[in-house]
C-alpha cells in the first residue's frame, strides 16, 4: 500500500473557481477558507532499496517493503543450499519470494571480495535494508548506500546481541524483548539505534511463536522509517548503552539436550526456546511440549511419576509432559506414547 498524505496551502479563492470537482484529480478545495489540499503520495519520495536477509524472520520485512510504495531494487540472501531429507537444493525464503516479484538477486558467498563490492556499489541504492542476511558486511558495503544501512534486530538492544536473540531470551527467562532498528556499523549488532518496539513474553512463548509477532513488528517498523527517511532526509539515532550487553550465541544442536537435574521452570524455558529447532531431547525421545506443575517429588531427576506424564526434575520440581515423539515414530500425547508401550511409568529418562 502506498501511504499518502497531505500537502497544505493557502491560496486566493479566486483562483479555485472551477477546479473542484474536476476530473482526474484527487485534491480538495475547502471552499472560502482558501485551502488546497493536495493529495500525494509516497511515490513522489520514493526510496531505492536494497534489501539483505536469508530466513522466513526477514521475508515479513521485505514483504512489507515491497508493498510500501518504495522501489526494491535487489536482493541479496545466502546462496542456495541443500535442505530436508532429501537434500535438495533450496533457496532461502527470501530469495524464492524475490523471484517471484522479479526481483534481482545476489547470492554471493562473501563481501569481502572488491568484486563483489563493486556489484554491490553499482546498485546506486539509498538504503539497505538488512534481516537475518548472515554475513558480515565490510565498511565498504556499509558505505555504499546513501544512507548507510539499517539492521532490524529481534531484540531490546544492547540485550542479545548475536545470531539467536528470540530463543535467548526465552531460554533466559526474559518477561520481554523486542524489536531494534539500528543504524549498522562494523561491530556485531553495536550500531546507534533508530527506534526500538517492546514485545511481552509469556509463559506460552516458543521461539516459533515469539518469532512470528517479531516479524510482524520489524516489518511495521522499517516500513515507518523508511516514509521517514523518505520524507525528511534522515533518520535521528541514539547510540547503544555499554551497559547490560549480553550475546546470543548461534545455537547448537546439542543445546537441545535436557539435562533433569535442572528445575522444572528452566527445562520448560528451554523447551519453549528452542521449539522449533534444533528441538529438545532425551534418551531417544523428543519432547514437543510441557509446562511446570506445581507438584513436588523426592524421586531421582528424569523419573516418570505417573500416567498424567509428570517427570522428576532437579531440586524436587515436577514437569508435566504434554506432547513427546519416540524415535522413529510421529509426535504424539502422553497418553498415546504410555498406551502404545513407548514409556512406562518409572522409566528414568536421562
Amino acid at each position: 500500500m502506498v501511504k499518502s498524505y497531505f500537502k497544505v496551502g493557502i491560496i486566493d479563492p479566486s483562483t479555485m473557481l472551477g477546479m473542484t470537482g474536476r476530473k482526474g484529480r484527487d485534491d480538495k478545495y475547502l471552499g472560502g477558507l482558501g485551502v488546497l489540499v493536495v493529495k500525494s503520495s509516497m511515490t513522489d519520495n520514493r526510496l531505492r532499496i536494497g534489501f539483505m536477509g536469508t530466513p522466513d524472520f526477514a521475508l515479513g520485512a521485505l514483504k512489507a517493503l515491497v508493498e510500501s510504495g518504495h522501489d526494491v531494487v535487489c536482493v541479496y540472501s545466502q546462496p542456495p543450499r541443500p535442505k530436508g531429507r532429501g537434500q535438495h537444493v533450496q533457496s532461502s525464503p527470501v530469495h524464492a519470494f524475490a523471484d517471484e516479484k522479479n526481483i534481482p538477486v545476489f547470492t554471493p558467498k562473501s563481501l569481502k571480495s572488491s568484486e563483489a563490492q563493486a556489484e554491490f556499489a553499482a546498485q546506486n541504492i539509498d538504503v539497505a535494508v538488512v534481516a537475518a542476511y548472515g554475513l558480515l558486511l565490510p565498511q565498504a558495503v556499509l558505505d555504499a548506500p546513501k544512507f548507510g544501512c539499517i539492521n532490524i534486530h529481534g531484540s531490546l538492544l544492547p540485550r542479545w546481541r548475536g545470531a539467536s536473540p528470540v530463543q535467548r531470551a526465552i531460554w533466559a527467562g526474559d518477561q520481554e524483548t523486542g524489536v531494534s532498528l539500528m543504524q549498522m556499523d562494523v561491530g556485531l549488532d553495536t550500531g546507534p539505534e533508530i527506534s526500538r518496539r517492546t514485545v511481552k513474553i509469556t509463559p506460552q512463548s516458543t521461539a516459533s511463536s515469539l518469532h512470528d509477532e517479531l516479524c510482524a513488528v520489524g516489518a511495521e517498523m522499517i516500513v515507518e522509517a523508511l516514509n521517514t527517511l523518505a520524507i525528511n532526509g534522515t533518520l535521528p539515532s541514539t547510540p547503544q548503552s555499554l551497559d547490560g550487553v549480553t550475546y546470543a550465541h548461534l545455537l547448537k544442536k546439542e543445546d537441545g539436550k535436557i539435562d533433569w537435574n535442572k528445575s522444572a521452570m528452566e527445562i520448560d524455558r528451554q523447551i519453549r526456546a528452542l521449539n522449533p529447532w534444533p528441538g529438545t531431547f532425551c534418551s531417544g525421545f523428543k519432547i514437543k511440549a510441557a509446562h511446570p506443575s506445581d507438584q513436588i517429588t523426592d524421586q531421582p531427576p528424569g523419573t516418570l511419576l505417573d500416567k498424567a506424564g509428570h517427570i522428576a526434575c532437579g531440586n524436587g520440581g515436577v514437569l508435566k509432559i504434554l506432547n513427546i515423539q519416540p524415535e522413529n515414530s510421529k509426535s504424539m500425547d502422553f497418553a498415546s506414547a504410555l498406551n502404545g508401550g513407548y514409556v512406562e511409568i518409572g522409566q528414568r529418562f536421562s
